[in-house]
């Protein structure tokens, strides 16, 4: 199976299997993803969104926040391998947030919060208040960086997970990096398997408090990141 090398017991495997018979039934009413067969679900989706295991001990976190989540990810697999975690899920569309509500609800998880809006309106309520934030396929790591490391609680980490084209992004983000007072810690690099893909982790601790000014409206960062 796909998913073995991270140990699943069979109830983790049977939320899998719900998950992606789900995400397909509501594919076909919105969209939500153009991926639908079944192995690469299983590998673009599901096992990329595992493989943050490799670069968080998750055990030590009590909270998790995942920006953009869109159909879910990496947010609900994470959850579903770490049920002790409190999930926090950031989705601007409104359908998706639906479809998200029916999904929790099916796999019946609990402690698993949905905020409907853009990260830098909710931050008002949620500034530092995370162990770990994750974001995949959002925006550029310095437009990243800007949305997600004011949730970060001090010491705590940003997992951003990128294509094999990284370089030049982490190149692009040092002066934001110096003002939001963090520093990439590590690099995770991996290939998805039957040669779907290749995928890197940027592993980025918060050191210090932000400046209240961030995140800015995204107007402003899109106009100019920082």
């Amino acid at each position: 199976m796909i998913l073995n090398e991270f140990q699943l017991n069979n109830k983790q495997k049977e939320l899998f299997e719900l998950y992606y018979r789900f995400l397909v039934q509501e594919n076909a009413k919105m969209n939500l993803t153009a991926i639908t067969e079944k192995d690469e679900v299983y590998i673009k989706h599901f096992y990329d969104s595992l493989k943050l295991n490799d670069a968080f001990l998750f055990s030590q976190a009590k909270n998790l926040l995942d920006v953009g989540s869109g159909a879910g990810f990496p947010g609900i697999p994470l959850k579903i391998l770490h049920p002790h975690l409190k999930l926090v899920i950031i989705e601007p569309t409104t359908k998706r947030i639906a479809f998200l509500q029916e999904l929790i609800s099916l796999l019946n998880l609990e402690n698993v919060e949905l905020l409907n809006g853009r990260a830098e309106d909710i931050i008002v309520n949620h500034r530092e208040q995370f162990d770990v934030v994750t974001a995949r396929a959002v925006a550029s790591l310095p437009v990243l960086l800007e949305l997600c490391l004011p949730y970060v609680r001090v010491n705590g980490m940003f997992l951003a997970m990128k294509g094999s084209s990284y370089q030049e992004e982490v190149q692009e983000s040092a002066n934001a990096l110096r003002l939001l007072d963090s520093e990439i810690l590590d690099l995770t690099y991996y290939q998805l398997p039957e040669g779907m893909g290749e995928r890197a982790i940027i592993k980025i601790r918060k050191n210090r408090k932000n400046n209240m000014k961030y995140p800015r409206n995204y107007a402003a960062i899109k106009k100019k990141h920082l």
